[in-house]
């Protein structure tokens, strides 16, 4: 029996879903993802059934099926890698244990008043040392620990732990009233705002009772716009970073500037250098009036301009590539088999881009672009992929800058949001980040009350990627691996 399949941005009824004996349900998943290249988006519990949606990147569709489960069950990541993490999650979350999971322990610590106290791997041998940073960084970096088992200097193996600041926001989504739901999904990844906005907005227009109005062309066009430059902003500054991760300080404080010029033309566009309060049920906030159209595309350009100098000043020098290249390599096999997403996966070959993959979300369907691929998976691949990703952005903001010109529509379509929603149902919603795949599904009540909002960022999927990337590298090169796939610890601590 097959899951049911839906698609983004839509809502289907509790009762539609399959609900399969655990044997099935367990084969079912290991077929879709193993042989049709589906990959996991949402996987939880919610009234006594696991639930798990795929993305199924042939159909353009989700997939969703159900098993009943009780207080345990037979764990999924001995045959399915790939929900490692979700399990684990489900264990502290829901108190359903995955039995023989091969290392089920808190990823944040939400019951706990001790976090990060808790067991670790370990190696034995006199020539053995461990070497432990964080939970507290310098500077402003956000707060986790890694704990890495060397001999010499060569790691063996990294354990990151994180959750030093779990906020609840799932919680706290279900318990807010919805005016503030819409700030509140914003601050789950801040240097997402635009995308989670969009991925949460795309469920509750899914659950509405009464169906939303289409979004004008002007309001989809700039909801695209403010996407790309979110990811722009974002894959600049991670060049950047890299840069300074090996002393390369021109590019380094280069990027740091240019960044900083793409924040502030979102700034304009959005009233917020991080694109807050712009997404709303009715289209955007605020227009882009076409008689500033002009200087916006020429303060694009020169920033563009600066940008390309700055990347190739670095990319030309022996140096810099000599530490980037083969450092911090995860093969495409291993990528797919851990559900890796985003430009970590496709610096490894993963051909996956819910821009492509799905449709609901902005003007991506009507735009001329390709999906940025590396093979090697090492940092130089990531760097290049950013690189690639951000020259299809510059040519959609390009684009839609033109189609801006032409547009006469409002940016709004002057709708309510709902209050109540459809009752007993599940909407599911993905969007694009800068980092990869921003999932949020809603499991609504017999009342249509919101019983359950769960939001998936891509760094949940990734962080397991960067332990792998450690394995059999310097711990010098820790730094320039963490910062080539720069994962959200508040993302993953939501």
């Amino acid at each position: 029996m097959d899951f049911l399949s839906f698609k983004n941005c839509e809502s289907v009824a509790l009762a539609n879903i399959p609900v399969l004996d655990f044997a099935d349900f367990r084969d079912t998943l290991k077929d879709l993802i193993n042989c049709k290249n589906c990959r996991v988006s949402v996987f939880t519990v919610h009234g006594g059934k696991l639930y798990a949606v795929l993305l199924d990147p042939a159909k353009h569709c989700f997939k969703a099926g159900a098993t009943a489960v009780g207080a345990s069950y037979p764990a999924l990541t001995n045959d399915i890698p790939g929900v490692h993490w979700f399990e684990r999650e489900i264990f502290e979350q829901c108190n359903v244990i995955p039995e023989n999971h091969p290392w089920l322990k808190p990823i944040r610590f939400e019951n706990s008043d001790k976090p990060g106290v808790t067991d670790y791997f370990t190696m034995q041998g006199n020539a053995v040392h461990e070497v432990a940073v964080g939970p507290v960084h310098a500077g402003v970096i956000e707060p986790g620990h890694f704990r890495f088992q060397c001999m010499g200097e060569d790691v063996y193996n990294l354990e990151i732990e994180l959750g030093y600041q779990h906020r609840g926001v799932e919680k706290m989504l279900v318990d807010s009233p919805a005016k503030l739901r819409n700030h509140l999904v914003e601050t789950t990844a801040g240097d997402s705002s635009i995308a989670y906005a969009l991925a949460y907005d795309g469920v509750i227009s899914a659950l509405a009772e009464t169906p939303r109005p289409d979004l004008t062309e002007r309001a989809r066009i700039l909801r695209t716009l403010a996407l790309e430059l979110e990811r722009i902003a974002n894959h600049v500054g991670d060049i950047g970073a890299l840069a300074g991760d090996v002393a390369f300080l021109t590019t380094s404080a280069y990027c740091g500037r240019i960044r900083g010029d793409f924040l502030n033309m979102t700034a304009q566009l959005c009233g917020n250098r991080f694109g807050r309060n712009y997404v709303t049920y009715d289209g955007v906030e605020f227009d882009l009036p076409n008689h500033k159209l002009a200087a916006f595309r020429d303060w694009f350009e020169r920033t563009v301009e600066d940008f390309k100098n700055a990347w190739l000043i670095m990319s030309d020098d022996p140096g810099a590539l000599d530490r980037f290249e083969g450092t911090g390599t995860v093969p495409n096999e291993v990528m797919r088999e851990i559900g890796a997403v985003g430009v970590a996966a496709r610096a490894a070959g993963v051909d996956l881009d819910v821009r492509r993959d799905l449709t609901g979300i902005g003007v991506y369907d009507k735009l001329v672009w390709k999906c940025a691929l590396k093979k090697s998976g090492d940092v130089i691949a990531r760097a290049k992929t950013r690189r690639l990703e951000i020259r299809e952005s510059i040519r959609m903001v390009r684009a839609l800058l033109t189609w801006l010109e032409s547009s006469n529509s409002p940016v709004s379509n002057n709708a309510t949001a709902p209050e109540q929603f459809k009752a007993d149902s599940l909407a599911v919603c993905a969007v694009e980040a800068w980092r990869g795949e921003v999932a949020c599904a809603v499991f609504t009540g017999k009342a249509g009350n919101m019983e359950r909002c769960k939001l998936v960022d891509p760094s949940f999927h990734n962080w397991f990627a960067l332990a792998l990337a450690l394995r059999g590298e310097q711990i010098s090169n820790f730094p320039i691996c963490n910062k080539s796939f720069n994962l959200s610890y508040c993302g993953h601590d939501l």
